[in-house]
């Protein structure tokens, strides 16, 4: 089991200026930031993240709202942080997340949910290698 996990701040909650308020609720939550960067993801690089998704009807739909505006991307760092975390962010549906989740308080819905957080210790290996390199990770 790692201890760090990856997330972005997706570009509804970026342009609604909730960028800030995300990142109090994940120090509150006792996530220790070891890389972050603001970035506007191009249609290719959005494409090559959500890869996996590529045969899906909501392909395009995705690649297209990701790369619409800046995303924070970082890697967070806890004990147990892809379970920790994936419970701080909350239902991908906001109408059925818990309250006290990021999703709650920040989505709009579920193509607009305010962040991406990784579902798995390998997952998040591969996310963060994609947005940072070594000597970025601290």
């Amino acid at each position: 089991m790692t201890n760090r996990t990856f997330t972005m701040i997706k570009p509804d909650a970026t342009l609604k200026g909730n960028t800030g308020g995300i990142l109090d609720m994940i120090n509150k939550a006792g996530f220790r930031i070891v890389a972050m960067k603001m970035m506007h993801l191009s249609a290719e690089k959005a494409g090559e993240f959500y890869g996996v998704h590529k045969e899906r009807a909501f392909y395009g739909e995705l690649v297209e709202f990701m790369s619409r505006g800046a995303i924070t991307a970082a890697i967070l760092e806890k004990e147990n942080a892809v379970e920790d975390f994936r419970k701080l962010i909350g239902a991908t549906n906001p109408a059925q997340a818990e309250e006290g989740t990021i999703r709650k308080k920040y989505a709009t819905s579920i193509g607009e949910n305010a962040v991406h957080g990784s579902d798995s210790d390998e997952n998040a290996q591969i996310e963060g290698d994609f947005f940072f390199s070594k000597l970025e990770q601290f």
